[in-house]
């Protein structure tokens, strides 16, 4: 199994560019969102707790985020039950503000990212390996992480495998 090093040093060498890089702080958590959204149907109120497919998937990647590291697993278990929660939220709305709302963040999401691998001259990680889906959200926090001064240890281990961060030249059509 791969561990929080080889996960993020994969996704990593897809995104190099600090201007992808910025896209992915906008476009994934915008497609996060839709996702939950558009998973929170069908639905039930279960003892004041919304029960989808939303609320399995997320703790299913919850599961997947501990087991990769405890600090990151439990931020991203905030972060997705928030998302979990909106989804709930707009999932009881009407059936064209459940849809609309989670299509158009998804739709709006999935622009920024191409925008931002258009810059990097390289295609999305998921289109190599699957995983990328998973692990993008969690690339987003930790590249937070470092903009905060904090895992430096991890970015420095990322770094020596993917290289640094930086404005490159695109490199070629995604």
């Amino acid at each position: 199994m791969k561990n929080l090093v080889d996960h993020l040093s994969q996704y990593a060498a897809y995104h190099r560019d600090t201007r992808n890089i910025a896209s992915h702080f906008i476009g994934i958590p915008l497609i996060v969102v839709a996702v939950a959204v558009l998973l929170s149907r069908p639905g039930w109120a279960v003892g004041g707790l919304w029960l989808s497919p939303a609320l399995l998937v997320s703790l299913a990647s919850v599961v997947f985020y501990l087991r990769l590291d405890r600090g990151f697993g439990v931020l991203m278990a905030v972060l997705l039950g928030l998302c979990v929660w909106a989804g709930a939220s707009l999932a009881q709305q009407s059936t064209l503000t459940w849809l609309g709302t989670g299509v158009g963040l998804f739709v709006i999401g999935w622009i920024i990212q191409f925008i931002g691998h258009y810059w990097e001259g390289r295609k999305p990680a998921f289109v190599d390996d699957v995983t990328g889906l998973i692990i993008g959200p969690l690339f987003v926090v930790a590249e937070l992480a470092f903009l905060l001064g904090l895992r430096k240890t991890l970015q420095h281990a990322i770094e020596e495998r993917a290289g640094p961060t930086g404005r490159h030249e695109r490199k070629a059509a995604v």
